[in-house]
């Protein structure tokens, strides 16, 4: 099972991303396997102009299409998710998420932000016909800090909603993976009873 971190923050290194980045090593602690995708380094004028023959871009397209879930990172500005994330899901196909599992995550000056990523973000992935939207994650900036000494200090409410979250995901995954394995021997119709 392959996930893709997709990181919209327009700035590097960033909050979002370091919530991103922490995450990917959580996911391989327990065996999961990432890529990750940043928005920005795709090519702008393609980007803005929905240039959908770009080569850049249709690799992005396919990095989406291969992956089994998505974890989305993106800063909130003025109650909303990153323009720049909003460019790139412009470009995915209407369908471009079904079959996958989503969680999103988002960091923001306040907490007055916080229900950006329920009524912004997640009406967005349900139309692109994502399987599953996980329960969005949103840190503040003061609860998401990094420095050269330390590294990166999350606060534990966030900490254990983010393990939270990784952890449903994996089960997820893991539930998705056991069922498409699952085999079940054909049943002819005249064996088939149906009680009322």
């Amino acid at each position: 099972m392959s996930i893709l971190l997709i990181a919209g923050s327009p700035s590097a290194p960033s909050r979002s991303s370091r919530l991103l980045q922490y995450a990917a090593e959580q996911l391989a602690l327990r065996g999961q396997r990432t890529t990750t995708l940043e928005v920005r380094t795709l090519p702008a004028q393609a980007l803005v102009h929905a240039e959908f023959g770009n080569a850049g871009l249709k690799a992005a397209q396919a990095l989406v299409a291969e992956a089994d879930a998505v974890i989305i990172g993106t800063p909130v500005y003025k109650a909303a998710y990153s323009g720049l994330l909003k460019s790139f899901l412009d470009i995915l196909p209407q369908d471009g998420l079904a079959g996958k599992l989503v969680l999103p995550l988002a960091t923001g000056g306040s907490q007055s932000h916080m229900l950006a990523l329920d009524y912004a973000l997640r009406p967005v992935l349900s139309s692109l016909s994502a399987r599953h939207v996980l329960p969005s994650i949103y840190a503040t900036d003061a609860q998401v800090i990094w420095s050269e000494e330390n590294g990166l200090s999350i606060d534990p409410a966030i900490l254990a909603r983010l393990t939270t979250g990784i952890d449903s995901l994996t089960a997820s995954l893991l539930a998705l993976q056991e069922a498409a394995v699952t085999e079940y021997e054909p049943v002819h119709f005249s064996q088939v009873r149906c009680s009322v």
